[in-house]
């Protein structure tokens, strides 16, 4: 009896001192994942394999640092590509946030929130479609799409593919624009139109905090025409251009939108000159007067006016370039090509002054168009914000022109003919 009490004493004592053992090795041991998440190479090594040659390259050079969670969406080796002035490791940083935000996380967040991002004052906004259905749901980085949402998800570092433009954030980009005074008509959730309204709300938020705050209430204005349409391209006036003499912008403001193109920089400036440019406006079109040849004495010009800044804004479906003036009306004379003669007309510049540039016509019985600023309904700078949205909204017909009669005219010595 003793005997037996003995061998199970002695059974008993070496059964706890293996788990005493077992359980010191196993709290002590570090994990292999845990060494490999602070390697200098793991992030580059993920990068490759996931197909992200770029980015592997300018890991290394951007100082990103996997001891904490991060977010990364990263743009693919074409979209990069895009930007070729940008720097890669920047880009990189100003795409990488602090923390782990999966799909789902990013698609409750509200329309328009701002994160900081690994670039000291540069945040990334979250936009996504109003759709309540998670399965069609699509979230929008700076208006790129994520298309290939938790690429990479080890807990420690989420990656997501974004599909689109992209370029350096704006050191306004952690301003935080209040969206709630802004009501927009329900309509059916499809797919496609879903993401035009996101586009759209995305196109507003940044307009406004960029110093075109007028052409956002534009937009506002018409939205529920231009939700419609598949993309467009905008030329747009700053707020300081729009009350120095830039009054016709907003009454012309559907003269300046070419509906269901989505033209960005590469596009536009490889357009012929003489390209006709469809507008919202029925039966108004736009003229590439110049071609972009690449020339800087020679800029791009449509209806005569410079093209002053391309690319200012773009995401999936709307993109903006900036002008200085508003385009002028141009009357097309019938020929065989619809573009004989081109009369312009130019009601802030000056006070019923017209050109016509050469070669000038034999002078005979001329008329010329010029805009009625007062049958226009002009806006003035001092309106309030509301009374500027009714004024835009009231414009659904055609401007108003009058017909002068002939009129005496000279040629001066720039072979320009000038009407008084």
């Amino acid at each position: 009896m003793a005997t037996s009490l003995q061998i199970l004493t002695v059974f008993t004592f070496i059964f706890i001192s293996t788990t005493i053992t077992t359980a010191a090795t196993t709290t002590t041991a570090p994990t292999p994942s845990q060494d490999l998440f602070y390697s200098p190479s793991f992030l580059p090594a993920v990068f490759s394999s996931l197909g992200f040659q770029e980015l592997s390259t300018a890991t290394n050079l951007s100082l990103i640092t996997t001891a904490t969670p991060i977010t990364i969406f990263a743009p693919t080796d074409t979209a990069l590509f895009t930007c070729r002035s940008c720097s890669l490791p920047v880009l990189l940083q100003e795409h990488s946030v602090p923390g782990l935000y999966p799909l789902h996380a990013l698609l409750s967040l509200a329309f328009g929130t701002k994160i900081e991002t690994l670039a000291p004052n540069r945040c990334l906004t979250v936009t996504s479609t109003s759709t309540t259905s998670y399965a069609i749901k699509k979230a929008f980085i700076n208006g790129a799409e994520i298309s290939h949402p938790d690429l990479f998800n080890n807990g420690h570092i989420i990656i997501h593919g974004i599909e689109g433009f992209v370029s350096h954030l704006s050191p306004l980009s952690c301003n935080v624009e209040r969206m709630t005074s802004l009501s927009f008509p329900q309509q059916s959730a499809t797919p496609d139109f879903s993401i035009m309204r996101s586009m759209l709300k995305d196109a507003m938020l940044r307009l406004r905090i960029s110093g075109y705050s007028v052409v956002s209430l534009a937009l506002r204005a018409k939205y529920q025409e231009l939700v419609k349409l598949r993309s467009m391209t905008v030329f747009a006036l700053d707020d300081t251009a729009m009350f120095a003499g830039g009054h016709s912008y907003l009454p012309n403001f559907r003269f300046h939108i070419v509906p269901n193109r989505l033209l960005r920089a590469a596009d536009l400036v490889s357009l012929p000159t003489e390209t006709i440019l469809p507008t919202v406006e029925s039966d108004e079109n736009l003229l590439v007067t110049t071609g972009g040849s690449g020339d800087p004495l020679a800029p791009m010009r449509i209806n005569y006016v410079k093209i002053q800044s391309l690319d200012l804004l773009y995401n999936n479906r709307i993109v903006v370039h900036g002008l200085s003036t508003p385009f002028p009306h141009l009357h097309h004379p019938s020929s065989d090509n619809g573009f004989g003669q081109t009369e312009r007309t130019e009601s802030d510049a000056g006070e019923g002054v017209s050109e016509i540039v050469a070669p000038p016509p034999r002078i005979e019985e001329s008329t010329m168009e010029i805009e009625d600023q007062h049958a226009l309904g002009g806006t003035p700078p001092n309106l309030t914000e509301n009374q500027m949205i009714a004024s835009i909204s009231s414009q659904k017909t055609k401007p108003k022109k009058l017909r002068l009669p002939s009129i005496e005219s000279r040629i001066d010595e720039s072979n320009r003919i000038k009407f008084f």
